[in-house]
């Protein structure tokens, strides 16, 4: 996509939204990344809002972030239960809290948001880096095969009696990059949402935790464990030291 950087996706007016759209499954990831915290601390790469932080907080889990857009910290702090979390500002590939923690996460096909393969792998190493003696990395993403229809397609997301949300997409099977637009079309006038998304194969993101000095350790098709199948809408990956 033309002149698209990651904070495009993640500016104050699309900041504002993210919270409107909710997948319903927060309380499940939180209960399920508790475990691999061991009940103490973990770190998320692109914290975002809080959308997992804060109910894994509230588990009693101590969570940092890390976060690139200083938009969605801002809305992170404007909640009573995020103002007090420790947020690093920057790029989830090389910042740091110069601490270490038995989870590192990041969701919700996030990892996606890192364009290039290298930028993928430097995201496996700073995660390692944060990691201590026995801790893990949890990736959670959806499968390449659950999301592409072909070069060229268009999703129905919401529709309603004053408005329709589509997804319209273009992927280059080569770069392996998907152009995204949540086009919300009401009364109210039109909204564009752009988001641009390097796809990554399960088998390419354990080959990038190689790299990193990780091994994937455990793979489900869902935060309850569920078997990965080629039919799972996401997978949750967990790396540790290899």
């Amino acid at each position: 996509m033309d002149d698209f950087h990651p904070l495009t996706a993640y500016g104050p007016e699309n900041a504002r939204h993210y919270d409107g759209h909710l997948r319903g499954d927060e309380d499940s990831a939180a209960a399920y990344l508790a475990r691999h915290a061991q009940d103490r601390s973990a770190l998320e790469f692109a914290i975002g809002t809080g959308r997992i932080a804060l109910p894994l907080a509230a588990l009693g889990v101590r969570v940092d972030g890390i976060e690139l857009s200083p938009h969605m910290v801002s809305l992170l702090r404007e909640k009573p239960e995020g103002a007090g979390l420790d947020v690093v500002t920057g790029d989830m590939t090389t910042e740091t809290t110069g601490r270490v923690y038995p989870l590192v996460y990041l969701v919700y096909n996030t990892f996606y948001n890192v364009l290039t393969q290298d930028g993928q792998v430097e995201c496996f190493v700073n995660a390692a880096r944060h990691l201590e003696e026995g801790g893990v990395f949890v990736v959670e993403a959806a499968p390449p095969w659950a999301w592409i229809r072909g070069d060229q397609f268009v999703n129905v997301e919401r529709v309603t009696p004053g408005s329709v949300t589509l997804d319209v997409n273009r992927y280059d099977h080569v770069t392996q990059l998907l152009d995204e637009n949540h086009v919300s079309l009401g009364a109210d006038g039109i909204r564009m949402a752009p988001i641009s998304c390097r796809l990554v194969w399960p088998s390419e993101l354990d080959l990038m935790a190689r790299l990193a000095g990780l091994r994937l350790v455990e793979r489900s098709g869902g935060w309850h464990g569920e078997p990965f199948t080629s039919s799972s809408p996401f997978h949750v990956s967990v790396y540790a030291r290899a």
